[in-house]
């Protein structure tokens, strides 16, 4: 596939050089400077672009920066583009990070709010496993304890492409239904960075109480950011189960 990333921090690094190596022809943009993007690009075996070129001649497009940078797109960035491209929110919201956001704060799903920013549909995946995770958890399938992550949308085409994708790259697949019921995997639910399997996580997904994660997601945060050092996958995998699934 012709695949396009915008942000290479660590998920979308992750992703690029994952699947890089899988064969896909990637290409890769990030804000900053030509010289510095084609060092980073070549490092993980991608191709550097222009924020309007990466998105250009693509079969998928991931995006992968925080989410108040949404907003500072161009206008036409994504709604020009074929109907058949697959476009995916890997990102969360964090209001210490993003800033606070009324209509999220107020229970919208970021996703939604995202597509309506980007006027275009959505799937959002990815955003629930850490970026450790992406980059060395996948496994083959039939695994014993395979990891699996949710995908949500409305375009069950565009679902199925995605898994399949998903499935090469380590992961088993649950659908999270549609882009409206993706609240259910974000920070603070019981699906979130949780490293389940697919039937835990179906579980998960369905034992996600409205309104409840926010609290639980800001106190998450406020107690990392208040560690001397940052905490190992493993540490904040049990430390997420422990609250979050807790929490269901």
């Amino acid at each position: 596939m012709k695949i396009g990333i915008i942000g290479t921090g660590p998920v979308g690094g992750s992703l690029a050089k994952n699947l890089a190596a899988l064969g896909h022809q990637v290409k890769v943009t990030n804000t900053r400077q030509p010289a510095e993007l084609a060092r980073k690009a070549q490092e993980l075996g991608a191709s550097p672009a222009t924020l309007q070129e990466v998105v250009q001649d693509v079969d998928l497009v991931f995006i992968a920066v925080p989410f108040k940078v949404l907003d500072e797109f161009p206008k036409d960035l994504f709604r020009s583009l074929p109907p058949e491209v697959i476009v995916v929110d890997t990102g969360n919201y964090y209001p210490f990070r993003d800033e606070k956001i009324d209509a999220l704060e107020q229970g919208q799903p970021e996703s939604v709010l995202a597509a309506e920013q980007l006027g275009r549909p959505l799937l959002k995946a990815f955003n629930n496993l850490l970026a450790e995770t992406i980059a060395s958890g996948g496994t083959a399938p039939g695994t014993p304890g395979r990891i699996a992550l949710s995908i949500a949308g409305d375009d069950e085409r565009a679902k199925q492409v995605l898994s399949d994708l998903c499935n090469d790259f380590g992961f088993d697949v649950v659908d999270g239904g549609s882009l409206a019921d993706s609240w259910r995997q974000q920070p603070g639910t019981p699906a979130y960075c949780t490293e389940l399997t697919a039937p835990e996580l179906t579980h998960a997904l369905a034992n996600a109480v409205p309104g409840k994660a926010p609290q639980i997601r800001d106190q998450i945060i406020s107690e990392l950011l208040q560690r001397e050092a940052w905490p190992t996958r493993e540490e904040v995998v049990a430390g997420n189960r422990a609250r979050q699934l807790g929490n269901a």
